[in-house]
């Protein structure tokens, strides 16, 4: 990565973030839906957009969150202890598309149904507290979450996910900021290629550096990065050259099928 274009990016989101308001994310009801949707939030797999409600064209994570939010299902440690690949699939359901993997989710969904309970009194709101505001260290909420296989990502993306989420919502008072990070998902992995702040190589060294070089951007510009990763996502997921494409056509490398990361 050159410094050129580490300079390039960071005037960039700066132009972008002036005229930028990022979500508030209203639509989530409480803390146990964010838990819950955080936990199984990667690669969706619906074919094409869909509309719900008034809503859209939704797709990919958005249409997700927003199909089973309006089908009104529990989203409860008590009412998902015990919940099946079918009824995963149901609950994703919209038209003749359902999400990719719903066994997979399902076991995600139980593992964490089940740890909630043994844990935390089944609730979010005691895992939230037990945190008492730390995202990091001993005790935090990232350590907490890396419990439930649904969050054991290394670079803890589902964690900021619901962090963030939950901050917003004023669920979680953040007292030691300097630990949030830039989720290095598909999107942003694209745009720190194709503006040639990363280089290209394997999957682990590239949303490593991905994660590292937007925490810098962040610094450098005083955008915080939850802020910064919100601006990037949306605008950046419809436009690839959103910071640029001097390092060409490039994009991120293939995911692990295995995986529920990103």
């Amino acid at each position: 990565m050159s410094e050129a274009a580490f300079d390039r990016v960071v005037e960039r989101v700066v132009e972008l973030d002036a005229g930028y308001t990022p979500p508030d994310f209203a639509h989530v009801p409480d803390p146990d839906a964010a838990l819950f949707l955080c936990a199984v939030d990667h690669k969706a797999g619906y074919e094409r957009p869909h509309r719900v409600g008034s809503q859209g064209p939704l797709e990919g994570s958005e249409l997700m969150w927003a199909v089973v939010l309006a089908g009104g299902r529990p989203l409860r440690a008590s009412a998902l202890a015990a919940v099946t690949a079918a009824e995963v699939a149901e609950c994703f359901r919209i038209e003749d598309e359902t999400v990719a993997g719903p066994g997979r989710r399902a076991e995600l969904w139980r593992d964490l149904a089940a740890e909630l309970i043994g844990s935390y009194e089944g609730a979010a709101a005691s895992l939230l507290a037990a945190a008492d505001g730390r995202l990091a260290g001993p005790g935090g909420l990232l350590g907490r979450l890396a419990a439930f296989r649904a969050y054991d990502d290394p670079l803890a993306k589902k964690a900021q996910l619901l962090a963030k989420i939950c901050e917003r919502r004023g669920w979680f008072e953040v007292a030691d900021p300097e630990s949030w990070e830039v989720s290095a998902d598909s999107v942003l992995m694209r745009l720190a290629l194709r503006s040639g702040l990363v280089e290209p190589g394997a999957l682990a060294e590239v949303r490593a550096a991905t994660r590292a070089e937007f925490k810098r951007v962040a610094r450098a510009a005083s955008i915080p990065p939850p802020r910064l990763d919100d601006l990037l996502w949306e605008i950046g997921r419809s436009d690839p050259d959103l910071l640029g494409n001097q390092a060409g056509d490039l994009r991120e490398p293939p995911r692990d099928p295995a995986s529920s990361w990103y």
